[in-house]
């Protein structure tokens, strides 16, 4: 954890949530699309896969551009959030993160999700739609709705183990999350024990039945915020056509492809956080004949577009 970030745990209604913050650094030259936006910029708030606690996105944040602020949390019963007294849905959840927001001081963020946390953040884009500005759908999917990964991929991530036994996911890590953890996956083990707070077996379950049945799929369409969607182009878990799928569902959306895996973020975080902050920092055109100094949208053509080489395929599933 950076020495900057700002560590506390929350009171949010009937639970305790688990967050940090990395302040703006003032003063910072923003990336190059961003440089008309120098006041009034719009936090960043993560929401992480499952099992993962706020601290295993470290290397991203340290990445992005430090004119962004950034907010991380824990979910209820991962790393450091006590376990919720019952089992919820991405509906509850939302509600909790706005109420954390607010909590926080926080009006409209910038939302970025990954895998199942990027479930999470379509679902708050839809229905807390006044407290998203921008979208960022890195590694995920629609859901219920999906090109699923094989039953073997799907059957590791059924339990949390992976985050208790090293060796096992030493083992695991190239056919679970593909990309670079083919060749090097202690990488993956390294990121995943150092950085990464284990909470409770129930919690993992409080996860996977929060978004059991689940679908974006009927409401992407109606999203009105810029979204960039992030993926690697050998991800078994995410395969890239789902990637394709939300570009296509979603109406002021771009595709960024990377050569990579799942855990893109943790990773290719280097060449990954200066196509996300670019888009996050853009300016919005239909604001600019207006004279607005603040950005509230990003038009596609201001996120990267899609750069995987036609030779790329997605992983088999």
């Amino acid at each position: 954890m950076s020495t900057t970030d700002s560590v506390r745990s929350v009171p949010v209604g009937g639970q305790v949530v688990r967050t940090a913050v990395r302040p703006a650094r003032t003063g910072w030259p923003l990336p190059r699309r961003g440089r008309a936006e120098q006041t009034d910029r719009v936090p960043l708030l993560l929401i992480n896969g499952i099992g993962a606690s706020l601290e295993l996105l470290e290397p991203f944040v340290g990445e992005l551009a430090p004119s962004i602020e950034v907010i991380r949390f824990d979910v209820p019963g991962v790393g450091g959030s006590p376990l919720p007294s019952a089992p919820y849905r991405f509906t509850g959840l939302c509600r909790l993160i706005a109420e954390m927001l607010t909590k926080l001081g926080y009006g409209q963020v910038d939302v970025l999700g990954i895998s199942w946390g990027g479930g999470v953040a379509q679902h708050f884009a839809a229905f807390q739609r006044s407290r998203c500005r921008r979208l960022v759908l890195v590694s995920t999917a629609t859901g219920a709705l999906m090109i699923p990964a094989r039953p073997a991929v799907l059957a590791r991530m059924a339990t949390p183990r992976r985050y208790y036994d090293r060796g096992f996911l030493a083992r695991v890590a190239g056919d679970l999350y593909g990309g670079s953890a083919r060749i090097d996956p202690y990488r993956i083990t390294t990121a995943m024990n150092a950085r990464n707070r284990v909470g409770s077996g129930r919690g993992y379950l409080y996860q996977l039945a929060a978004g059991a049945g689940w679908t974006s799929v009927p409401f992407l369409p109606l999203l009105r915020q810029p979204t960039l969607i992030v993926a690697g182009d050998d991800d078994p878990l995410i395969p890239l056509a789902n990637a394709r799928l939300m570009h296509r569902l979603i109406p002021n959306s771009s595709l960024h492809v990377y050569r990579g895996g799942h855990l893109g973020l943790v990773t290719e975080a280097a060449e990954l956080a200066p196509v996300i902050s670019r888009f996050l920092v853009a300016p919005d055109p239909r604001s600019a004949g207006a004279g607005s100094a603040r950005a509230t949208a990003a038009s596609p053509a201001t996120a990267s577009p899609a750069t995987a080489s036609p030779a790329a395929q997605p992983a088999g599933e």
